[in-house]
């Protein structure tokens, strides 16, 4: 990324807009099927391990190891438990909100799709537990287009701990 990035017309970076903030409302709202249609049948969704190393090193996020490593097709496995009694990790069932910030789009090699940078803070909390959860991460998405809305090819979320300040990782990014 530049600081100088190709333009994107406004009509579809506010559109890309709003499809996120009504993509983190659903997850908000535990409308989690809601949240599914919002990824292509060919989407991944990852989140890799960030790694505490030594100044200058070559990688801070693990290259090969993930804390989640999904497609639409297992991110409906996900889902499908929660709605059963086996979510043991989210009994009671988490509280959460979104914060999407700081949103940049850029065109990519196909006209159809773009790349879309953000940064998200979710605050978590559960049951009657005084102290939340702060995840703050990093987000890369590739969205395309799909007839009058969008659908995401790809997240990629680097969380900014290297410590989950959690004792599970049941939410969504």
């Amino acid at each position: 990324m530049t600081l100088q990035a190709a333009e994107v017309d406004r009509e579809t970076r506010e559109s890309i807009k709003d499809f996120l903030y009504r993509e983190s409302l659903a997850l908000d709202e535990q409308r989690f099927r809601d949240w599914l249609t919002a990824f292509a049948e060919d989407a991944r969704y990852e989140i890799p391990v960030r790694v505490t190393r030594e100044k200058l090193s070559e990688w801070e996020l693990s290259p090969n190891s993930r804390i989640f490593d999904d497609t639409k097709e297992t991110l409906e496995v996900r889902v499908k438990r929660l709605e059963t009694d086996f979510a043991w990790s989210e009994q009671p069932a988490s509280r959460t909100r979104h914060f999407i910030t700081n949103i940049l789009v850029e065109p990519t090699e196909r006209a159809d799709e773009f790349r879309v940078l953000s940064n998200c803070l979710v605050y978590r909390s559960r049951g009657d537990e005084t102290t939340p959860s702060l995840f703050s991460a990093q987000r890369r998405d590739v969205v395309r287009r799909d007839g009058g809305g969008w659908l995401i090819v790809h997240r990629w979320a680097a969380l900014d701990q290297a410590v989950v300040n959690a004792h599970n990782m049941s939410i969504f990014i």
